[in-house]
């Protein structure tokens, strides 16, 4: 979670965008993948194709024993699904995940190497009836990983210096270079090159940790990313009641150390930033009194979330620990003085809170607690890249499963809502910092995707996925839940019919931990949650009609049948088609049949192309007698991607025959490809 003050993306000196990739790093409270392969996270099916759920595709919860020897079996069989995913001889695959299905069904994640060094954007997922059978793979970049080489021309201390400059830009306090940049294989997006990630330390302009990731081309010396790992969070207890607390004796004292759950452990800080601080202990086993004044009251609040959350995930997901092996994270609260946030570093492995301004509002509350865990569970699954829609979908996530543990607690003094940071009072007049059902509402926040949402701070990109969650759960409209009155707009103006919040948690959890990648953007959010809700209910369910008419409400894909409405027919091509840089045009082709008389007046035209810089373009769709029909100019803008429905007036044109979208990249130094598109005759 963030203050109105974070950290902004820096702009970008190269004419070029890539994503980045999510890394061991910290995120926090108040902080997509383009699906590739043969992904089992396939586009939307016709009632035609509809299946029904797949038994037994819930995860089922694993012993450490149990996880271990199929971490161990993916192991002994990485060098043969390499070979089965066609990756090349110096392409080596690295263990980072493993779920199992009821039905048997084992989900394995995967970091890559090429020729030794780390892949960044090189992760997958491989689904199979055993560790490490490739019947279907999810893929980060569906780039080959060939880079022209691997020897560096440009020094390393020329890409450290790129770094420290690009923090002192930030305005950091003591920034340095604890270890020497690394030489990586860029693949983020964009053909993979050699390059160096450098990691600059010291504090950020607020006084957080810093842990800025830079990463520069090896070749040319290119800054091709930057991104920080380290993010703000805001987030008996102070905020929930007297609370039952899991501890440990030794001798005649008491400490706050939970061993049922990992051993998570609490400790203060007592204003200090650095270190573990002191385990919270005392000769009884009482904590706090209620009040921020009292050290301990702020300690009670950070153990109960982190166990609130353990027990969340563990009985509802399934998932023992946000790694899933039964370790537990630490937490360390009075981070720092009239410190305004909370994070999640993967460094210590552990959650932080500061007291909040004047040391009044310790931000420890039961959203904000399951937040910053929740960053720790992304990271150790999706790894979702913390900046553009990826960064949005980061954030999301531990909005949306913050609000699900404040449900799942069922405290009365802090009821579940669909709020973030209610408690807390971070903006000193009683709102919340955050509004799910309508995320516009605390000035920043997006309600809706648009093509550019993927440029602004990621605590306001991740407004159209909370909204979609909220819909999925609630539907549109107004209602009252738990004494909290909600009123939920549409993009599109059709209403929205609520799953309920169980299926819906279901479905997000599923699609993070296999379907979503480091580069998932909402487009594929849309893809992997449709796939897991397929194999959950079916695509012919009304959950897999809910999940549809949901992202078409904050304006990402459509619904079935363009709205429910009109019956419209479409037709796709999905084949891929590489865009030249600065190139002549390429054409992607689509074959209407079975049609009588013209096409329409609104002729929808839906695209999906992935590009870097997309204001280089030029898109245009042909008709069958030549026809041409602008859909977009070169604009100049610095956007990735267009992925937008248009609307043609194609009245004078026969509707069969074969069209054509045509798109021409007509400037240097970008990269990409025509993903797919889509006609539809409403």
């Amino acid at each position: 979670m963030r203050t109105r003050s974070s950290h902004r993306r820096t702009p970008h000196s190269t004419h070029r965008r890539a994503a980045a990739v999510a890394l061991a790093g910290v995120a926090a409270l108040i902080a997509t993948a383009v699906q590739s392969g043969t992904a089992t996270a396939a586009p939307e099916q016709t009632p035609a194709a509809a299946s029904k759920a797949k038994p037994g595709a819930e995860s089922v919860t694993l012993t450490p024993a149990q996880r271990a020897a199929l971490i161990r079996e993916a192991n002994a069989t990485k060098a043969e699904t390499a070979k089965d995913l066609g990756l090349g001889a110096k392409e080596k695959l690295v263990v980072r995940d493993v779920l199992k299905d009821r039905d048997g069904t084992v989900h394995v994640r995967y970091e890559r190497t090429y020729d030794g060094l780390p892949v960044l954007g090189g992760d997958l997922v491989v689904q199979g009836d055993t560790a490490g059978e490739a019947d279907a793979v999810v893929k980060a970049t569906r780039a080959a990983v060939k880079p022209a080489t691997t020897t560096a021309k440009v020094p390393a201390a020329e890409a450290e210096q790129q770094a420290l400059s690009a923090a002192r830009a930030e305005k950091a306090e003591g920034a340095d270079v604890d270890r020497a940049p690394r030489k990586v294989i860029w693949a983020a997006k964009g053909t993979p090159v050699v390059a160096y990630e450098t990691v600059v330390g010291g504090l950020q302009h607020d006084g957080t940790p810093q842990e800025l990731h830079v990463v520069t081309d090896a070749t040319t010396g290119e800054k091709l990313y930057e991104w920080e790992a380290i993010q703000n969070g805001t987030g008996h207890t102070v905020y929930s009641g007297t609370v039952d607390l899991t501890t440990t004796q030794s001798g005649s004292s008491y400490n706050l150390t939970d061993g049922a759950r990992g051993g998570h452990k609490t400790y203060n800080l007592n204003r200090g930033t650095s270190g573990t601080g002191t385990l919270f202990s005392g000769s009884d086993d009482v904590w706090g009194n209620g009040s921020p004044s009292n050290l301990e009251s702020a300690g009670a609040d950070a153990h109960y979330g982190a166990a609130l959350t353990w027990d969340y995930y563990k009985n509802v997901h399934g998932r023992s620990g946000i790694r899933g092996d039964g370790v537990g994270a630490y937490s360390r609260v009075h981070y720092g003085n009239n410190y305004v946030n909370a994070f999640w570093s993967d460094s210590c492995f552990c959650m932080t809170y500061g007291d909040g301004s004047g040391n009044a509002n310790p931000l420890t509350s039961i959203d904000v607690a399951a937040h910053e865990m929740t960053h720790g569970l992304t990271s150790n699954t999706a790894g979702l890249n913390y900046s553009g829609e990826s960064g949005g979908l980061n954030e999301a996530t531990s909005d949306i499963f913050g609000s699900t543990v404040e449900f799942y607690a069922n405290n009365s003094s802090d009821v579940g809502d669909y709020l973030i940071g209610e408690e807390i009072d971070i903006n000193g007049d009683g709102t919340p910092l955050r509004y799910m059902d309508k995320p516009s509402k605390d000035g920043a926040s997006k309600d809706s995707w648009y093509s550019g949402i993927g440029n602004i701070d990621v605590h306001y990109s991740s407004g159209p996925a909370n909204h979609f969650f909220y819909l999925l759960s609630e539907g549109s409209g107004t209602k009252t839940i738990n004494g909290v009155t909600y009123n939920s707009p549409t993009s599109d103006g059709l209403p929205v019919t609520g799953i309920g919040r169980a299926k819906a948690e279901k479905i997000w959890f599923r699609a993070l931990t296999t379907k979503f990648t480091s580069t998932t953007n909402y487009a594929g959010a849309r893809t992997g949650t449709l796939a897991a809700t397929g194999e959950l209910y079916g695509t012919d369910s009304a959950e897999y009609k809910g999940v549809q008419d949901a992202w078409a409400a904050i304006n990402v894909g459509s619904r079935p049948g363009d709205g429910g409405g009109g019956g419209g027919t479409s037709f796709e091509n999905t084949a891929d088609v590489s865009i030249p840089d600065a190139g002549s045009a390429v054409t992607s082709s689509i074959t209407v049949t079975g049609r009588s008389g013209n096409a329409p007046s609104n002729l929808q035209v839906t695209t999906d192309i992935e590009h870097t810089w997309s204001g280089d373009l030029v898109v245009d769709l042909v008709a069958p007698d030549g026809t041409v029909y602008n859909l977009r100019n070169r604009t100049g803008g610095s956007a990735d991607d267009i992925k937008e429905t248009f609307t043609v007036n194609a009245s004078a044109e026969t509707a069969n025959g074969t069209w054509k979208l045509r798109v021409q990249d007509v400037a240097r130094y970008d990269t990409g490809y025509i993903s797919g598109w889509k006609l539809t005759f409403p």
